[in-house]
């Protein structure tokens, strides 16, 4: 499903791009499901971002964050 949001999204920046002469209100419906779509592709990436953070914590991002809280102190 990822892949086809990603597919429909990039098929329609393209057609956004393109030098052609499009209706106003056509125009218009390919903006807005342009945008839908690509808040679509931030919620899922936020999901699958947030299960790897909850599976499997980093742990470069950890001493980072050690060495942070080191030097604050």
């Amino acid at each position: 499903m990822k892949k086809i949001i990603q597919r429909l999204s990039r098929a329609l920046q393209v057609v956004l791009l393109a030098p052609i002469k499009l209706p106003g209100k056509a125009l218009n419906i390919i903006k807005y499901i342009a945008l839908g779509l690509g808040v679509v592709e931030t919620v899922l990436e936020d999901k699958d971002k947030k299960g790897e953070e909850e599976s499997s914590p980093d742990p470069e991002l950890l001493n980072q964050e050690k060495e942070v809280r080191d030097e604050m102190e």
